[in-house]
């Protein structure tokens, strides 16, 4: 798991880290049936109490996106990452582009500057990541 340059203070840390566990298994990084980082591995790493990773592990069990395995540790369900996936558009959708969209008229962009930034933004980094790999 990465170590965080600070913990936001926006909200209570076992929900940052309920969102990192999450991020991993949208991003591939843990895949279904994979094991968690034990308690106390994370508790050490980040320096925080176990008590509050057990509390972020059993956020992921309460919404059936992990599964506890009595002396074997906690393990990614079945189709955690559709449901997350679902879950996460959904909110994108309702929650996150409706500001987007208000900033957007708020500032008068065209779609064109929006698609002429996007574009030139992903080929800038594509460039990017070509000239480190040489």
């Amino acid at each position: 798991m990465e170590t965080p340059a600070q913990w936001d203070d926006s909200q209570p840390i076992y929900r940052q880290l309920r969102d990192r566990v999450v991020a991993m298994i949208l991003e591939g990084l843990l895949k279904e049936g994979d094991p968690l980082p034990s308690v106390r591995s994370v508790a050490a790493e980040f320096r925080i109490n176990p008590i509050t990773v057990l509390k972020s592990y059993q956020q992921l069990v309460d919404e059936q996106l992990v599964e506890k395995r009595r002396g074997r540790g906690m393990f990614v369900n079945h189709g955690a990452a559709q449901a997350l996936r679902i879950d996460e558009r959904r909110r994108f959708l309702e929650i996150e582009w409706p500001r987007i969209q208000a900033t957007i008229a708020r500032l008068g962009l065209s779609r064109e500057e929006l698609l002429g930034r996007t574009g030139a933004a992903s080929a800038a980094r594509r460039e990017q990541d070509d000239g480190e790999s040489h």
